[in-house]
């Protein structure tokens, strides 16, 4: 039986307006629904579905308040181009927040190589001046579509077990489950930058285009710290969310 049989049905608990969102962000998440593509007409889901206008929009609406569409006044409904989010109260990798939003997320690597620390990079590591780290260079894909420039740097003792192992996923489960090391958290900062000409080439960027750029530095739980990272996102892909509570 179909969603749509099932919901005209009444064989679920849940009320009709979660059951419709849940069917088209399904179906938006999958492709079945492309980035900028006509959703039906408001008048064509109240027919498929058998539910009142007020339904649908109520559907609509937290669809909308998800960022997965966007209304043009007199157009209708659209698929919006998807958007990184991900919140900054819990340390996870880039992988594990978009596949918890029911997000592909992919990295390809530009290069692995070991070289002289830059000096924010060895003063992050709490490493000498003249040290050396292993950097490691990828572009970040959301629904196949590049979204982020990835560059990492490692104490030597850890990057140089990087060279042989596949890093088209996240960095933060292979340090935990592979390296055997915890971690602990990750301090953050933000800002935003013009795209140089290697970041506007990887990201389809025109030229003058700004970027959000995120500097984290990840310990251990032990305290040390072992990864430091310039995340660099095109600006309509990626949203950072805090939560700030007053005491």
């Amino acid at each position: 039986m179909s969603n749509v049989t099932q919901m005209m049905a009444g064989q679920s608990p849940l009320p009709l307006y979660v059951q419709i969102r849940d069917n088209l962000r399904r179906q938006i998440l999958d492709g079945s629904y492309q980035v900028h593509e006509r959703l039906p007409s408001e008048n064509e889901m109240m027919n498929t579905f058998g539910v009142s206008r007020i339904t649908i929009r109520q559907a609509l609406r937290d669809l909308h308040n998800e960022g997965l569409v966007f209304s043009a006044q007199g157009k209708g409904t659209f698929v919006s181009k998807p958007k990184a989010v991900q919140n900054v109260q819990r340390l996870e990798g880039f992988g594990e927040a978009m596949a918890a939003q029911g997000y592909e997320a992919s990295a390809r690597v530009l290069s692995i190589q070991q070289m002289k620390a830059p000096k924010a990079v060895a003063a992050a590591l709490d490493l000498q001046p003249g040290d050396e780290v292993v950097e490691v260079k990828r572009v970040r894909y959301l629904n196949r579509s590049p979204v982020c420039i990835d560059n990492s740097y490692f104490p030597m003792d850890i990057g140089k077990q990087m060279f042989s192992l596949d890093l088209s996923g996240d960095i933060f489960p292979m340090l935990e489950n592979l390296f055997g090391i915890p971690l602990g958290g990750a301090d953050i900062g933000l800002d935003a930058v013009l795209a140089d000409a290697e970041t506007q080439q990887h990201l389809n960027l025109k030229t003058g285009e700004a970027i959000l750029r995120v500097e984290r530095l990840t310990h251990s739980q032990e305290g040390r710290p072992i990864d430091f990272e310039y995340l660099c996102y095109r600006g309509d892909s990626f949203k950072y969310q805090f939560r700030i509570d007053r005491k």
